[in-house]
């Protein structure tokens, strides 16, 4: 594949224009439509525009980590939320004003459920799946 093929698939990936694409990468705009639409015919080009597109899909996907971390962030209350409030000016008057906002008890407990499900916490019938230590014998023991 010619650096010229490559220039085009990165166009084309990110735009989807094969004619804009074909001009971006140095062909002449004159044929630009016809080179856009052979270059999409050849395999090579093919082949590399599906390895980018699953590389922009992957980038685009949250993954479990950054997922967990955010909701850690929400239960842990370092997330802050921009909400709109109305503010008093004086004389009646009131306008709208972007305030942050702290995860409400509702937002933490939901984070802290979808968080223990994501760990593995919860059985099937929605049951957390904590163990809380048992301890007997303490009649046996000396003072």
């Amino acid at each position: 594949m010619t650096p010229r093929q490559k220039k085009f698939c990165y166009e084309y990936a990110n735009s989807g224009n094969a004619t804009l694409s074909a001009i971006n990468a140095g062909y002449a705009e004159k044929t630009a439509r016809s080179q856009g639409q052979r270059l999409l015919t050849l395999s090579s080009v093919q082949k590399m525009l599906k390895d980018l597109a699953e590389e922009y899909a992957s980038a685009k996907i949250a993954t479990a980590s950054e997922m967990q971390e955010k909701l850690t962030e929400i239960i842990r209350g370092q997330f802050m939320e921009d909400v709109i409030a109305v503010e008093g000016c004086g004389d009646g008057v009131s306008q709208a004003v972007t305030v942050q906002k702290k995860p409400s008890a509702r937002d933490v407990r939901q984070a802290i459920e979808t968080l223990a499900r994501m760990q593995g916490l919860f059985h099937d019938n929605n049951v957390l799946n904590v163990f809380v230590p048992v301890f007997s014998g303490e009649d046996d023991l000396e003072e």
